[in-house]
């Protein structure tokens, strides 16, 4: 119960690393405040959550919006009265829209912006709104879920690449200007983790070229990146700010010619 009398913001917490990290604060004592533009989604994980004992509110927010991101902060403290972990997840998963961005040269600007919009705006404007209620109660924390794809480049996603590079930068602007006040902020390096949307997506030799490109014998699920989540929100972590943490089984950590070189190795000569 390390987060006993927090209460906690998750976005994008209908599914995935969303809902896994709601899952994970309630079950060590916070007040849950599940957030994603499917009301259904997030009101299935606030019942759940009731179900397991905990606490939680379903709120129906799209962060490419600042009314409603304004609308569930207002919720958020009337119905526990302080906020004290922001965990900007949501971000654009939208197969349609992930298909779009692609190469430069045939990038369609609509696609650009709404990507943008919603994976580095919408936490920006997350931040601008529970930021002055953390400052009231004497800090904070923020946690980002960020991603390989912003310090790497790759052959599709450079919109998606580019807002979570953003997304690192505006993390170190957080902590800079309002660290001395209490609010921590730090983001996740995340790998490719098997969400039940990236399973029913990604081709079985796909998956197994990205197993053999991390240093664990596996993928990343959910929960572990709810349980480096439920660190960063816990005082345990008081003195850990501006950082980037990779939680992605090693695959930004080497070379990128690991792979080739263990099957050349394991070939016969």
């Amino acid at each position: 119960m390390r987060l006993k009398g927090k209460v906690a913001i998750i976005t994008g917490a209908g599914s995935g690393i969303g809902e896994a990290t709601a899952k994970v604060l309630a079950a060590q004592g916070a007040k849950v405040v599940a957030a994603g533009r499917r009301i259904s989604s997030v009101q299935r994980v606030a019942d759940e959550i009731h179900a397991a004992g905990g606490e939680a509110l379903a709120v129906s927010t799209d962060v490419g919006d600042e009314a409603q991101i304004a609308a569930m902060v207002r919720q958020a403290i009337e119905a526990f009265g302080r906020i004290d972990v922001l965990h900007n997840n949501a971000a654009i998963t939208d197969p349609a829209i992930m298909s779009a961005d692609g190469a430069i040269t045939a990038m369609d600007a609509a696609v650009w912006d709404r990507v943008l919009s919603v994976n580095l705006r919408g936490p920006m404007l997350c931040c601008k709104h529970v930021i002055p209620q953390m400052l009231t109660q004497g800090g904070g924390s923020i946690i980002m879920t960020g991603s390989g794809k912003g310090l790497q480049g790759d052959l599709g996603q450079p919109a998606y690449g580019a807002s979570k590079a953003g997304l690192i930068n505006l993390t170190q602007n957080i902590a800079t200007q309002y660290g001395k006040q209490g609010v921590r902020a730090n983001i996740l390096i995340v790998g490719l983790v098997a969400t039940e949307i990236l399973l029913k997506s990604i081709p079985a030799p796909a998956r197994a070229m990205m197993e053999s490109h991390h240093l664990t014998p596996y993928l990343g699920e959910p929960r572990h990146i709810a349980d480096v989540v439920a660190f960063l929100a816990s005082d345990e972590s008081a003195f850990v700010t501006g950082h980037c943490l990779h939680v992605d089984g090693g695959f930004g950590a080497h070379t990128a010619s690991v792979a080739d070189l263990r099957r050349l190795m394991a070939a016969p000569h």
